[in-house]
């Protein structure tokens, strides 16, 4: 069904300092981590190589039923209803413990993955249920707890309508959902806690293969198992307190920016990995992450150094005499690998080196997708910003008290400085993109 290799995965605790420092530089606006030395951002790359899952496949958006309460019966069992009332449109995920008998149990410190998994085999009580409802359960007990979680005791019953076809089951992109669930979540999770929700041992070790200053290391003697994140162990015991918070905030300002690692899985044979073979055709574009309810865009063109290729500041494009529209960049030789050819030349006007012109187009749509989506953001905003307008003035015409007139008055003055900044900074993106 796709979760084969994530299951073989060692057990790490959770770096609760790493992670918190990463949330903090997540920025919803362009969908990626600012940091000191540029955007970086989790691609389905990652999530194949890291992870196993399959990252290409049907979308994972579930059937929308005003009630499912008949559907958790079939697949599930009666005893997940009961004391409940209709309509249900979601499972209780302590309901889901119960049944695979891990409800109040925890994975111990020293305890594998695979013998956890063991564990939970041999604690499921099939009783009267069937080989293939005893399935679903344990995997919606592992999309609900691991895959899927969030800060609720429930899961969407929609996960459910997409196991009743078991086969049918394991073709789905599940490695892209759960890239969408995670990024929904990294808006809104909270400080000090030790899971955004989502995925939370991915993000830990996304994070190490790029900038290694937290809890992991390579173990050694893993260098070649899959996935990648059976690779890495983390230091036992996360409650020692010999760091705080603002020692990792400042040990991230200061990690030196020749030590960061863009492209990690440079030399990974696809092989060894049926996700990333298959998934390949979708590293390089931008594209939607659909999770159920929720679609998040993967925006790679602010973020091309994770695709392996150089990403300068960009200067105001001039016309050449041949007509062509000409920038300067200055980068060093990147050797793009198999897929984008051999070592790149570059040259620069008066006989130096510049950037190929392929290359130079390429980063040219990356800067104008940018503004788009800045646009894009910003006649959002100005809508908004309407919006309120009317209605303050709306409220101003059927009458307030005379206490409430300066509040209003200075909201009304507020509201038209935002719509003013927001309008000339569309006018100065939309002269940039004509020319």
């Amino acid at each position: 069904m796709g979760f084969g290799h994530l299951l073989s995965v060692r057990p790490f605790h959770v770096d609760v300092l790493y992670l918190e420092a990463l949330r903090e530089r997540w920025e919803e606006d362009c969908k990626a981590f600012i940091m000191p030395w540029g955007h970086m951002i989790p691609t389905l790359e990652d999530v194949a190589y890291l992870t196993g899952l399959p990252v290409q496949g049907e979308l994972v958006v579930g059937l929308e039923r005003r009630d499912y309460y008949d559907d958790i019966v079939e697949l599930l069992g009666p005893e997940f209803v009961v004391g409940r009332r209709r309509p249900i449109r979601s499972i209780l995920l302590g309901s889901l413990s119960e049944a695979v008998g891990l409800r109040g149990r925890r994975r111990g410190p020293l305890e594998s993955l695979d013998e956890f998994c063991t564990g939970v085999r041999g604690a499921l009580d099939l009783g009267d249920r069937s080989e293939e409802r005893s399935i679903r359960i344990f995997v919606s007990y592992l999309l609900g707890r691991l895959l899927f979680s969030t800060q609720s005791s429930q899961m969407n019953c929609k996960f459910e309508m997409l196991l009743r076809d078991l086969e049918q089951a394991g073709r789905y992109a599940w490695g892209a959902a759960m890239l969408g669930h995670l990024f929904s979540l990294l808006p809104n999770s909270s400080q000090r806690s030790q899971s955004t929700g989502g995925l939370t041992p991915f993000l830990q070790i996304w994070g190490y293969t790029r900038f290694p200053m937290g809890r992991g290391t390579l173990a050694e003697g893993r260098q070649t198992i899959v996935p990648l994140m059976t690779r890495w162990e983390v230091a036992p015991d996360p409650r020692v307190t010999d760091r705080r918070a603002g020692d990792v905030r400042v040990a991230l300002d200061h990690y030196p920016h020749e030590q960061v690692v863009w492209t990690p899985d440079v030399g990974e044979a696809d092989a060894s990995l049926p996700a990333v073979a298959a998934g390949r055709p979708l590293f390089d574009p931008h594209l939607l992450l659909l999770c159920l309810g929720t679609c998040e865009v993967l925006y790679l063109e602010l973020v091309v150094r994770t695709l392996g290729w150089h990403q300068p500041a960009i200067e105001v494009p001039s016309l050449g005499r041949e007509g062509h529209s000409r920038r300067r960049f200055f980068a060093e030789d990147r050797d793009w690998g198999a897929d984008h050819g051999s070592t790149v030349a570059y040259w620069r006007e008066g006989g130096e080196q510049v950037m190929p012109e392929s290359q130079a187009i390429r980063l040219l749509e990356g800067r104008l997708a940018e503004q788009e989506v800045e646009l894009t953001r910003l006649r959002a905003e100005v809508k908004t910003l309407r919006a309120e307008q009317q209605r303050v003035r709306a409220s101003h015409d059927v009458g307030a008290s005379s206490s409430a007139q300066p509040t209003r008055g200075d909201l009304a003055v507020r509201l038209q400085e935002a719509l003013d900044r927001a309008n000339e900074r569309i006018q100065e993106l939309e002269a940039e993109i004509r020319h």
